[in-house]
């Protein structure tokens, strides 16, 4: 199954704490080399997004699934489904 933005329904999911979102971003992030840049390119949204992102600020469902999208990894990472 290819990673998209729609292959979780947000309605039927609730998020991680903020701090873990936080964590599993930036650590998959350097996993695979990127910078904040490099994500913000990737997945479409500012560098200011995902720092907030990385600083435990509240996250949008779809923002996270485009992050995960990104970062090649399920979005599975940031929701409790």
């Amino acid at each position: 199954m290819s990673i998209t933005q729609n292959n979780i329904d947000s309605s039927k999911a609730s998020t991680v704490p903020h701090g873990e979102i936080a964590a599993a971003v930036r650590q998959a992030r350097e996993a695979i080399g990127y910078t904040i840049a490099d994500l913000s390119e990737t997945c479409g949204l500012t560098s200011e997004e995902i720092v907030e992102i990385e600083a435990g600020a509240d996250a949008d469902p779809a923002k996270l699934r485009r992050v995960a999208a990104a970062l090649q990894v399920p979005p599975s990472t940031f929701f409790v489904v």
